[in-house]
């Protein structure tokens, strides 16, 4: 699991070094975007087309952020169906989870709305990573206008996916939690070869 992880971001490095990258010219242009703002007032979609023009003049696009994400969704999907049919994993214990193919009910309790009967540790682990990466990737992209604030919504997500993911299979969290931590790694190291000034 380690191994395949580590392979599909070393194969997407190139394509989270250029989102990377987009990301710091979107944040140097930010005051021009805030003084952008004041000038045309609480208009949304006129702020949405100077941004836009804005944006064409450097040459930086905001979809090149979702790239790395687009890339790796066929895995993810991939993996959702390999891992509780993988026979490779069943009854092979990994640290405190007694079969990769299921969960890991490190905690159990009586049954309880939305969470079962049990918590799973990788489960747990695996949101805690996702807020981490949301923290770190939240203080890199700047804010985007609009109703919805997207910043708020990256440490909503993970704790709904926590009670989703709480009964899939512990190699499939623990997947989850080691792309997580590697992801935060890759984007650390990313951001001391780029020169933001």
């Amino acid at each position: 699991i380690i191994v395949l992880v580590v392979f599909v971001k070393l194969v997407l490095m190139p394509l989270t070094y250029k989102s990377y990258v987009s990301m710091a010219k979107m944040r140097v242009l930010q005051p021009e975007l805030t003084a952008m703002k004041e000038r045309v007032g609480d208009d949304m979609a006129k702020q949405q087309s100077e941004q836009m023009k804005i944006y064409q003049e450097v040459g930086v696009s905001p979809l090149n952020g979702c790239i790395p994400v687009l890339a790796t969704m066929p895995i993810l999907f991939a993996l959702f169906m390999l891992f509780p049919n993988l026979i490779e994993l069943r009854q092979k214990p990994f640290l405190w989870a007694g079969d990769l193919s299921t969960y890991d009910a490190f905690i159990t309790f009586p049954a309880i709305p939305f969470v079962g009967s049990h918590l799973s540790l990788f489960t747990v682990l695996m949101t805690a990573s996702s807020i981490a990466f949301a923290y770190f990737n939240n203080q890199t992209t700047p804010t985007q206008p609009g109703p919805v604030n997207m910043k708020a919504l990256s440490y909503v997500f993970p704790l709904m996916f926590m009670f989703v993911l709480n009964s899939y299979p512990a190699g499939l969290t623990f997947y989850y939690f080691v792309s997580n931590v590697v992801t935060i790694a890759q984007q650390q190291l990313i951001r001391r070869f780029v020169d933001e000034d």
